[in-house]
Protein backbone atom coordinates (compact mmCIF):
# COMPACT_ATOMS: atom_id res chain seq x y z
CA UNK A 1 0.00 0.00 0.00
CA UNK A 2 1.39 2.89 -1.15
CA UNK A 3 0.18 6.13 0.28
CA UNK A 4 1.79 9.80 0.05
CA UNK A 5 -0.07 10.99 3.26
CA UNK A 6 1.88 8.35 5.51
CA UNK A 7 4.62 7.20 3.08
CA UNK A 8 7.27 9.49 5.39
CA UNK A 9 5.96 7.53 8.40
CA UNK A 10 8.10 4.91 8.66
CA UNK A 11 11.49 7.28 8.29
CA UNK A 12 10.43 9.17 11.25
CA UNK A 13 9.71 6.31 13.65
CA UNK A 14 13.13 5.31 12.55
CA UNK A 15 14.33 8.86 13.70
CA UNK A 16 12.44 8.44 17.11
CA UNK A 17 13.95 5.05 17.83
CA UNK A 18 17.27 6.56 17.17
CA UNK A 19 19.96 7.49 19.94
CA UNK A 20 20.17 11.13 17.96
CA UNK A 21 16.97 12.46 19.63
CA UNK A 22 17.15 14.02 22.92
CA UNK A 23 14.09 12.58 25.24
CA UNK A 24 12.23 16.28 24.52
CA UNK A 25 12.58 15.88 20.86
CA UNK A 26 11.42 12.43 21.26
CA UNK A 27 7.94 12.93 22.61
CA UNK A 28 7.92 15.51 20.40
CA UNK A 29 8.59 13.45 16.96
CA UNK A 30 5.92 10.70 18.96
CA UNK A 31 3.20 13.01 19.13
CA UNK A 32 3.55 14.70 15.78
CA UNK A 33 3.53 11.25 14.18
CA UNK A 34 0.36 10.37 16.21
CA UNK A 35 -1.15 14.01 15.55
CA UNK A 36 -0.18 13.54 11.68
CA UNK A 37 -2.18 9.58 11.79
CA UNK A 38 -5.27 10.59 13.77
CA UNK A 39 -7.73 10.94 10.16
CA UNK A 40 -6.55 6.75 10.21
CA UNK A 41 -7.58 6.20 13.42
CA UNK A 42 -11.25 7.91 12.85
CA UNK A 43 -11.68 6.54 9.74
CA UNK A 44 -11.74 3.37 11.22
CA UNK A 45 -13.38 4.09 14.04
CA UNK A 46 -16.73 5.12 11.94
CA UNK A 47 -16.63 1.52 10.69
CA UNK A 48 -17.80 0.65 13.72
CA UNK A 49 -20.73 3.15 14.52
CA UNK A 50 -23.68 2.05 14.61
CA UNK A 51 -23.21 -0.86 16.51
CA UNK A 52 -24.36 0.21 20.38
CA UNK A 53 -21.00 2.27 20.53
CA UNK A 54 -20.81 5.75 21.32
CA UNK A 55 -18.82 7.77 18.30
CA UNK A 56 -16.54 9.45 20.33
CA UNK A 57 -15.62 6.48 22.90
CA UNK A 58 -15.13 4.77 19.36
CA UNK A 59 -12.55 7.37 18.25
CA UNK A 60 -10.57 7.37 21.97
CA UNK A 61 -10.44 3.31 21.59
CA UNK A 62 -8.92 3.62 17.69
CA UNK A 63 -6.44 6.60 19.21
CA UNK A 64 -5.40 4.02 22.02
CA UNK A 65 -4.95 1.44 18.90
CA UNK A 66 -2.98 4.50 16.81
CA UNK A 67 -0.65 4.52 19.69
CA UNK A 68 0.19 1.07 19.94
CA UNK A 69 0.58 0.56 16.22
CA UNK A 70 3.19 3.75 16.11
CA UNK A 71 5.14 2.58 19.34
CA UNK A 72 5.45 -1.31 17.79
CA UNK A 73 6.13 -0.39 14.55
CA UNK A 74 9.52 -1.68 13.32
CA UNK A 75 11.04 0.23 10.74
CA UNK A 76 13.52 -2.41 10.13
CA UNK A 77 10.82 -5.20 8.81
CA UNK A 78 9.12 -3.30 6.41
CA UNK A 79 8.22 0.27 5.15
CA UNK A 80 4.90 -0.37 5.02
CA UNK A 81 2.91 1.54 8.31
CA UNK A 82 -0.45 1.10 6.93
CA UNK A 83 -0.62 -2.49 6.28
CA UNK A 84 0.66 -2.82 9.87
CA UNK A 85 -1.43 -0.01 11.36
CA UNK A 86 -4.84 -0.78 10.35
CA UNK A 87 -5.33 -3.92 11.65
CA UNK A 88 -3.79 -2.64 14.86
CA UNK A 89 -5.92 -0.49 15.16
CA UNK A 90 -8.90 -2.74 14.16
CA UNK A 91 -7.78 -5.10 17.20
CA UNK A 92 -8.09 -2.73 19.56
CA UNK A 93 -11.33 -1.40 18.54
CA UNK A 94 -12.77 -5.38 18.68
CA UNK A 95 -10.69 -5.54 21.65
CA UNK A 96 -13.09 -3.42 23.17
CA UNK A 97 -15.96 -4.61 21.77
CA UNK A 98 -15.37 -8.29 23.36
CA UNK A 99 -15.00 -6.58 26.62
CA UNK A 100 -18.03 -4.67 26.45
CA UNK A 101 -20.87 -6.38 24.16
CA UNK A 102 -21.20 -8.94 22.20
CA UNK A 103 -24.69 -9.72 20.50
CA UNK A 104 -23.93 -13.20 20.39
CA UNK A 105 -22.79 -15.78 22.92
CA UNK A 106 -19.04 -16.48 22.09
CA UNK A 107 -16.67 -18.36 23.67
CA UNK A 108 -14.22 -16.26 25.19
CA UNK A 109 -10.96 -18.45 23.29
CA UNK A 110 -12.35 -17.95 20.04
CA UNK A 111 -13.09 -14.25 21.12
CA UNK A 112 -9.02 -13.98 21.68
CA UNK A 113 -8.16 -15.70 19.01
CA UNK A 114 -10.75 -13.44 16.91
CA UNK A 115 -9.21 -10.22 18.43
CA UNK A 116 -5.01 -11.73 18.05
CA UNK A 117 -5.77 -12.22 14.40
CA UNK A 118 -5.54 -8.41 14.00
CA UNK A 119 -1.69 -8.05 15.42
CA UNK A 120 -0.77 -11.20 13.82
CA UNK A 121 -1.37 -10.75 10.72
CA UNK A 122 0.02 -6.88 10.69
CA UNK A 123 3.45 -8.56 12.21
CA UNK A 124 3.42 -11.08 9.37
CA UNK A 125 2.63 -8.63 6.51
CA UNK A 126 5.92 -6.36 7.79
CA UNK A 127 8.09 -9.66 7.79
CA UNK A 128 6.83 -11.06 4.54
CA UNK A 129 5.85 -8.01 2.87
CA UNK A 130 2.64 -9.38 1.98
CA UNK A 131 -0.39 -10.72 3.34
CA UNK A 132 0.26 -14.00 4.61
CA UNK A 133 -1.91 -16.85 3.91
CA UNK A 134 -4.31 -18.96 6.56
CA UNK A 135 -1.71 -21.80 6.81
CA UNK A 136 0.75 -19.09 7.44
CA UNK A 137 -1.57 -17.13 10.34
CA UNK A 138 -3.07 -20.08 11.85
CA UNK A 139 0.88 -21.07 12.31
CA UNK A 140 1.76 -18.01 13.98
CA UNK A 141 -1.37 -18.11 16.53
CA UNK A 142 -0.63 -22.17 17.04
CA UNK A 143 -3.88 -22.98 16.07
CA UNK A 144 -5.70 -25.27 13.37
CA UNK A 145 -6.82 -23.84 10.09
CA UNK A 146 -10.10 -24.95 11.62
CA UNK A 147 -9.84 -22.84 14.35
CA UNK A 148 -8.48 -19.97 12.54
CA UNK A 149 -11.85 -20.11 10.43
CA UNK A 150 -14.23 -20.39 13.44
CA UNK A 151 -12.60 -17.25 14.64
CA UNK A 152 -13.14 -15.27 11.73
CA UNK A 153 -16.69 -16.33 11.78
CA UNK A 154 -16.64 -15.15 15.14
CA UNK A 155 -16.53 -11.51 14.57
CA UNK A 156 -20.05 -11.71 13.24
CA UNK A 157 -21.05 -11.78 16.46
CA UNK A 158 -20.55 -8.70 17.60
CA UNK A 159 -23.64 -7.02 16.28
CA UNK A 160 -26.97 -8.81 14.98
CA UNK A 161 -29.89 -7.80 13.06
CA UNK A 162 -33.55 -8.01 14.81
CA UNK A 163 -35.66 -10.64 13.49
CA UNK A 164 -38.32 -8.21 12.98
CA UNK A 165 -36.71 -6.64 10.09
CA UNK A 166 -38.26 -7.62 6.79
CA UNK A 167 -36.67 -9.57 4.30
CA UNK A 168 -36.47 -7.69 1.52
CA UNK A 169 -37.58 -4.04 0.18
CA UNK A 170 -40.82 -4.99 -0.75
CA UNK A 171 -43.82 -3.47 1.87
CA UNK A 172 -45.74 -7.05 1.95
CA UNK A 173 -41.86 -8.62 2.72
CA UNK A 174 -42.14 -11.10 5.30
CA UNK A 175 -39.96 -10.53 8.62
CA UNK A 176 -36.98 -13.03 9.38
CA UNK A 177 -39.11 -14.51 11.87
CA UNK A 178 -41.27 -15.80 10.13
CA UNK A 179 -38.75 -17.51 7.68
CA UNK A 180 -36.67 -19.29 10.71
CA UNK A 181 -37.41 -23.21 11.99
CA UNK A 182 -38.66 -24.32 15.39
CA UNK A 183 -35.76 -23.85 17.83
CA UNK A 184 -32.65 -26.84 17.66
CA UNK A 185 -32.07 -28.29 21.09
CA UNK A 186 -28.77 -29.54 19.52
CA UNK A 187 -27.53 -25.47 19.35
CA UNK A 188 -26.12 -25.68 22.56
CA UNK A 189 -24.19 -28.65 22.60
CA UNK A 190 -22.85 -27.60 19.19
CA UNK A 191 -22.10 -24.36 21.28
CA UNK A 192 -20.14 -26.02 23.78
CA UNK A 193 -18.37 -28.45 21.94
CA UNK A 194 -15.18 -25.76 21.07
CA UNK A 195 -15.14 -25.11 24.70
CA UNK A 196 -15.26 -29.19 25.89
CA UNK A 197 -12.41 -30.06 23.55
CA UNK A 198 -10.33 -26.89 24.69
CA UNK A 199 -10.93 -27.44 28.49
CA UNK A 200 -10.39 -31.50 27.47
CA UNK A 201 -6.84 -30.70 25.72
CA UNK A 202 -6.09 -28.65 28.97
CA UNK A 203 -6.62 -31.71 30.96
CA UNK A 204 -3.63 -33.63 32.32
CA UNK A 205 -2.89 -37.04 30.37
CA UNK A 206 -4.27 -39.44 33.18
CA UNK A 207 -7.07 -37.51 33.95
CA UNK A 208 -7.70 -37.07 30.10
CA UNK A 209 -7.93 -40.40 29.38
CA UNK A 210 -9.56 -41.40 32.54
CA UNK A 211 -12.51 -39.13 31.01
CA UNK A 212 -12.45 -40.77 27.32
CA UNK A 213 -12.63 -44.34 28.65
CA UNK A 214 -15.30 -43.40 30.78
CA UNK A 215 -17.71 -40.91 28.64
CA UNK A 216 -16.52 -41.95 25.31
CA UNK A 217 -15.36 -45.45 25.65
CA UNK A 218 -18.54 -46.72 27.79
CA UNK A 219 -15.96 -47.97 30.07
CA UNK A 220 -17.05 -48.71 34.01
CA UNK A 221 -14.82 -47.21 36.42
CA UNK A 222 -13.88 -50.88 37.01
CA UNK A 223 -12.34 -51.51 33.60
CA UNK A 224 -10.96 -48.07 33.60
CA UNK A 225 -9.13 -48.83 36.87
CA UNK A 226 -7.94 -52.06 36.06
CA UNK A 227 -6.76 -50.99 32.22
CA UNK A 228 -4.51 -47.75 34.43
CA UNK A 229 -4.00 -50.24 37.19
CA UNK A 230 -4.99 -48.95 39.89
CA UNK A 231 -8.16 -48.44 42.50
CA UNK A 232 -11.53 -48.09 41.45
CA UNK A 233 -11.56 -45.66 44.33
CA UNK A 234 -8.99 -43.71 42.83
CA UNK A 235 -10.57 -43.64 39.61
CA UNK A 236 -13.96 -41.90 41.12
CA UNK A 237 -11.87 -39.78 42.74
CA UNK A 238 -9.82 -38.59 39.99
CA UNK A 239 -13.25 -38.62 37.65
CA UNK A 240 -15.06 -36.06 40.19
CA UNK A 241 -12.10 -34.14 40.22
CA UNK A 242 -11.69 -33.70 36.98
CA UNK A 243 -15.48 -33.12 36.23
CA UNK A 244 -15.43 -29.96 38.27
CA UNK A 245 -12.28 -29.00 36.75
CA UNK A 246 -14.22 -29.15 33.38
CA UNK A 247 -17.13 -27.63 34.40
CA UNK A 248 -15.26 -24.55 35.63
CA UNK A 249 -13.41 -24.40 32.43
CA UNK A 250 -16.30 -24.39 30.46
CA UNK A 251 -18.46 -21.65 32.73
CA UNK A 252 -15.34 -19.91 32.36
CA UNK A 253 -15.87 -19.68 28.26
Amino acid sequence: MDDPNYSDIPRRIALLRSANCSEAEVDELRNDIIAHCMPLAEHISRRYVGRGEQADDLKQVALVGLINAVDRFNPEFGDDFLAFAVPTIMGEVRRHFRDTRWAVRVPRRLQEVHLAIGNATAELVQKLGRAPTSKELADDLDITLEQLEQAQLAGSAFSAQSVDVPRGNDSDSQPFMDAVGEPDVSFERFENHDALRAALDALPPRERTIIIMRFFGNKTQEQIAAQLNISQMHVSRLLTKTLRSLRGRIDGD
